[in-house]
């Protein structure tokens, strides 16, 4: 049996962000590794010139994630010329003024296509491996409960609706605990799906109607570029007899 977290990832808008292309910021339809990492990063407290922790966090983590509630895809065209005096320094969430490094990131005007996700819900399952080593199970629950900066799903707008520790539990898999784990729904909801589309590990079960999908689900956190393409598995979760929440 496996020791797994299980979170709840709601949000008005939430970016699981893929590899990007130009000034084209896409999102994944499910979240990747890296952006867990970055978010228990944060939780922890770690800083962003602590990219060996990071990444050795990153490297640990075992994740799978099932969609609960689809959402809608929205596309954000953005546009500022950050050679403002006024766009020149700003609050960084350790409560900190920070200015910009200058540079081409800080002249002219930039344009930018964000991908969002609104009004999704998903489950996480994750677990460590190896487990006994630092940062345990047990500090990565307690930074959840209460973490040492804000938190946020893939882009600091997107601010969670609700905790996101769901809970924690023991399962023989991460395919195992997600179908255990309720089903969020929203009020004005009608019906109760029997199967919700999900992404586990490859080295865990094969379902009938699953496939193997590649992904560059790790990121540089020294060079911040995504890296090392996996593979996952992709299919319709079949769900227990329990109850859904909501």
């Amino acid at each position: 049996m496996t020791e797994v977290l299980l979170l709840r990832l709601d949000a008005p808008l939430m970016s699981f962000g893929g590899v990007r292309v130009d000034n084209t910021n896409r999102t994944e339809a499910f979240p990747l590794r890296s952006m867990v990492a970055g978010l228990l990063a944060n939780a922890l407290g770690y800083e962003h010139k602590d990219f060996a922790r990071t990444s050795a966090l990153q490297g640990r983590l075992r994740l799978a994630a099932r969609q609960d509630i689809p959402g809608e895809r929205l596309v954000d065209y953005q546009t500022v010329d950050l050679s403002q005096d006024f766009l020149q320094q700003g609050w960084t969430m350790r409560h900190k003024v920070e200015g910009r490094k200058g540079g081409e990131a800080s002249e002219g005007t930039h344009l930018r296509y964000r991908h969002y996700l609104a009004d999704a819900l998903y489950t996480l399952a994750l677990s460590l491996d190896p487990p006994g080593e630092a940062p345990t199970l047990d500090e990565l629950e307690a930074s959840l409960r209460e973490p040492e900066r804000p938190l946020f799903l893939g882009r600091k707008p997107c601010l969670p609706s609700s905790p996101l520790l769901l809970g924690r539990c023991e399962a023989p898999s991460l395919l195992a605990a997600l179908r255990q784990a309720p089903v969020a729904r929203r009020r004005h909801q009608e019906g109760r799906r029997e199967k919700l589309l999900a992404w586990w590990p490859a080295d865990e079960e094969e379902t009938p109607d699953s496939r193997l999908i590649p992904v560059f689900e790790d990121r540089d956190w020294e060079n911040q570029s995504h890296t090392g393409r996996r593979f996952l598995r992709e299919g319709l979760l079949s769900l227990s007899t329990e109850g859904s929440d909501g």
